[in-house]
């Protein structure tokens, strides 16, 4: 399996960075072939502006939708987000490597994502119909290859439980895992997380590397997370409103989109 590592971390001596090379060593242990593309340490532009269409002419007004579509039909990319889309094509299995700050990945790989899954490549794909709504969660370019995140977070674990004050992780990792992975269509494995990373000493690393090592050893078979397929028939098309037959009726928001057995 060919693998690609996107890493966001500053310190090349982070806990993230070590946690990385374990990932890195226990999947090319088992033969895996793996790239990475450390942002940071490639300099990473994360805002999108005109500089990435350069064809867009200089008194036409930016649109970016409109401009990412029409730079992807036209092979008219920057070079560093085309470098990046031939990693992803490549790639059969994507990992997505960060600490949470403020709820959410750093901005340079928001930017990655922003710049690098263009209109035509990870979104605006499939026909558009009172049948199908796109190829979409669950279909898509990217559709047929496993993703995953690596999660680092300093506060602890019951912090982000089920009645923590910060809200279940799967909640606040679910606009990562749902929207930017199943969206172009990912098959999407649990998250690695950890926790409390600011009182790690050599004991707890060693236990969170072998936790680590377990999951690579598993990446090709672990279950997924059993997110519902938009053109599966649970969805009404075009309102994209789940069946009202489908989820039970004491679930409400990111859960309803888990399928279950009883449905």
């Amino acid at each position: 399996m060919r693998v690609l590592l996107v890493f966001a971390h500053p310190e090349p001596q982070s806990l993230s960075a070590s946690l990385r090379d374990v990932a890195v060593q226990e999947l090319e242990a088992a033969g895996h072939e793996v790239r990475v593309s450390d942002l940071y340490a490639m300099r990473w532009k994360s805002q999108v502006d005109r500089a990435d269409f350069p064809a867009l002419a200089p008194n036409e007004r930016l649109q970016p939708v409109a401009a990412s579509k029409a730079a992807f039909a036209t092979h008219t990319l920057t070079d560093d987000v085309r470098a990046e889309i031939e990693k992803l094509l490549w790639a059969d299995a994507l990992i997505l490597q960060f600490p949470l700050w403020w709820f959410a990945m750093p901005a340079i790989l928001k930017g990655w994502v922003d710049r690098v899954f263009a209109f035509g490549f990870a979104y605006g794909v499939g026909e558009h119909s009172d049948k199908r709504w796109g190829d979409r969660y669950g279909e898509g370019t990217l559709a047929g290859k496993r993703a995953m995140l690596i999660v680092t977070a300093g506060g602890w674990e019951e912090h982000y439980g089920a009645r923590g004050v910060n809200g279940p992780i799967d909640d606040l990792l679910f606009p990562i895992n749902h929207g930017i992975l199943y969206y172009p269509g990912y098959d999407v494995l649990p998250p690695f997380v950890i926790y409390s990373t600011d009182r790690f000493d050599e004991a707890r690393f060693e236990a969170a590397g072998q936790q680590l090592r377990v999951r690579m050893r598993t990446f090709e078979t672990a279950a997924l997370i059993p997110y519902r397929r938009q053109n599966g028939g649970d969805y009404h098309i075009p309102s994209m409103e789940l069946r009202a037959d489908l989820g039970a009726t004491d679930l409400s928001g990111f859960a309803l989109h888990l399928r279950r057995a009883a449905d």
